[in-house]
């Protein structure tokens, strides 16, 4: 886009990471929901944060302390394009949901931002100033929700000083179903309790779920995916900070799911299956929940989307 433009508005899908089986790599887009973002050129250097609203509650308004504003904090230190970036962001992505949306904040202002520019930036270089926004919210660098977010669909991260990514084939007839029981997990909490050592034989046991999921996305081989779609290493650990996770997981599976699992540091639950079968498998995790008495959102969305894109400009 033209640099004569004085401001830009961004919406970024919301995410799941992870994927059961991709600790830190794996993601996908959810363009159910997301945020947008509105970044407008000021004369004076630097980086403000006008205003947050939307469904987030009070967030930091200094930029250093902003997923947002840190990514915009870095993409100008990167580039230096002579003027300064005022933003306002709307929250459509709970926090603490497991849903990205820290990451989905922190794309929206660099892809906002990146339409001032005149001479915009790649995706890949995005990703990285992206990257040190979501540092602020978990404490270390992981792309696995900003990629789907920023790239669209199931997206493969690979390396952090150099990334690189790659989009993901989903055979057509596969859906996600989401359910987001109404609590609050930080992802910093969820990442603590995860040991710092693995197994020889979990190890084993999840790279080759790994290599099984993704050689079934790129064969359509269903039965390949549902035979990998399990985590061994990490859902165990995380399992407990979720009510009812291997009830409603059991009940998604008999439903007919390919696989169930949880989304990013959680509390939200995912799980795939076949356009046909998504009905059952969502009333069935529904019922679950109703069993404890949790209010949800739920979604059946498609696995392929566009990404985070610029809504409005002037």
């Amino acid at each position: 886009m033209s640099g004569a433009l004085a401001w830009a508005t961004a919406f970024a899908p919301a995410s799941s990471g992870n994927v059961a089986i991709g600790f830190d790599i794996l993601g996908f887009a959810v363009d159910a929901l997301g945020d947008r973002v509105t970044v407008s050129r000021t004369a004076r250097r630097g980086v403000a944060i006008s205003s947050v609203t939307g469904v987030a509650g009070k967030l930091p308004s200094d930029p250093a302390q902003n997923t947002a504003g840190r990514a915009l904090l870095a993409m100008q230190e990167s580039l230096d394009p002579g003027f300064g970036f005022d933003m306002r962001i709307e929250k459509g992505i709970p926090l603490g949901s497991g849903l990205g949306g820290s990451a989905a904040s922190a794309v929206g202002a660099v892809v906002a931002a990146n339409a001032l520019l005149s001479a915009p930036c790649e995706k890949l270089e995005l990703l990285k100033f992206a990257m040190q926004g979501e540092k602020v919210a978990s404490g270390s660098l992981h792309v696995d929700n900003i990629a789907p977010s920023l790239f669209g669909g199931l997206v493969l991260t690979v390396g952090i000083d150099h990334p690189r990514v790659k989009r993901i084939p989903v055979p057509d007839r596969i859906r996600a179903v989401i359910v987001h029981p109404h609590m609050f997990l930080a992802t910093r909490e969820a990442r603590a309790i995860l040991k710092r050592s693995v197994d020889l034989s979990d190890f084993v046991w999840q790279t080759a779920n790994l290599a099984g999921f993704i050689s079934g996305c790129y064969t359509n081989d269903l039965d390949m995916i549902r035979e990998s779609f399990q985590d061994v290493v990490i859902e165990p650990q995380r399992q407990a900070l979720i009510p009812g996770f291997p009830q409603v997981r059991a009940a998604a599976m008999t439903a007919g799911a390919l696989g169930c699992s949880i989304s990013g540091a959680g509390p939200t639950l995912f799980a795939w299956a076949l356009e046909e079968d998504a009905p059952r498998v969502l009333e069935a995790m529904r019922a679950q929940f109703a069993h404890q008495s949790v209010p949800l959102d739920e979604w059946v969305i498609g696995l392929e989307s566009e990404g985070a894109r610029v809504v409005a400009s002037g």
